[in-house]
C-alpha cells in the first residue's frame, strides 16, 4: 500500500494521517497546546488551529497572541508550500540560546488558509518539550517536517526513513 509500511489502522479515539485529505484540511483546535524551551513558556493555547494532509502528523499554528513573541526574531529568507503559499520563518532565543529557524507562520496564505495569517507553528523537534493537553509531543521524523505525533495519531508518517518517494 504505501511501500514497505502499511497504514496502521486506528484504534477507538485515534486518527490515521492516511485518512486525512489531500489537500490538507485546516481545523481549529481547543486542546490545551504548550510549546517550552530554556525553561520558559513561549506557547499556552487553547485556540490553535491544525492542519491536517495525508501521511504528515498534524501541525499546530497558534494565534500571534498566544506566543510570547518577544523572543522570536524574523529572519531573512522563506520557502513555498502548494497550499498554503510562501512561509517566513522565526529564530527562536531564550537566556542566550538560539535555535535558528525555531518557528514559521504565512503572511499571506492561499484563501482556504487565510485564518491562519500570522499564526506561529513550532518544530517540536527544535524545542525542550512541546504538549497537546498535557501529552508529550514526538516530533516528526525529517529535518523539514514538522508535525505534532500524539498517542492518538497513527502512522505510518511521511519523514521516516523510505518515505521519500511517498
Amino acid at each position: 500500500m504505501f511501500g514497505r509500511k502499511k497504514k496502521i489502522e486506528p484504534g477507538p479515539a485515534q486518527e490515521s494521517v492516511w485518512d486525512y485529505p489531500r489537500p490538507p484540511r485546516l481545523e481549529d483546535s481547543d486542546k490545551r497546546i504548550t510549546v517550552e524551551f530554556e525553561n520558559t513558556i513561549i506557547v499556552d493555547t487553547t485556540s490553535a488551529k491544525r492542519v491536517l494532509e495525508t501521511s504528515h502528523p498534524p501541525v499546530y499554528y497558534i494565534p500571534p497572541g498566544d506566543v510570547r513573541e518577544e523572543f522570536l526574531t524574523k529572519v531573512f529568507g522563506s520557502t513555498f508550500c502548494e497550499w498554503k503559499g510562501m512561509a517566513g520563518y522565526y529564530d527562536l532565543e531564550v537566556d542566550g540560546r538560539k535555535i535558528s529557524r525555531a518557528g514559521w507562520y504565512y503572511p499571506e496564505p492561499t484563501k482556504p488558509f487565510e485564518s491562519i495569517a500570522n499564526y506561529i507553528a513550532f518544530y517540536p523537534s527544535k524545542m525542550d518539550r512541546c504538549t497537546v493537553d498535557g501529552e508529550v509531543v514526538t516530533a516528526q521524523s525529517g529535518d523539514f517536517y514538522g508535525g505534532w505525533i500524539t498517542e492518538d495519531i497513527v502512522g505510518p508518517f511521511k519523514g521516516e526513513p523510505g518515505t521519500g518517494f511517498w
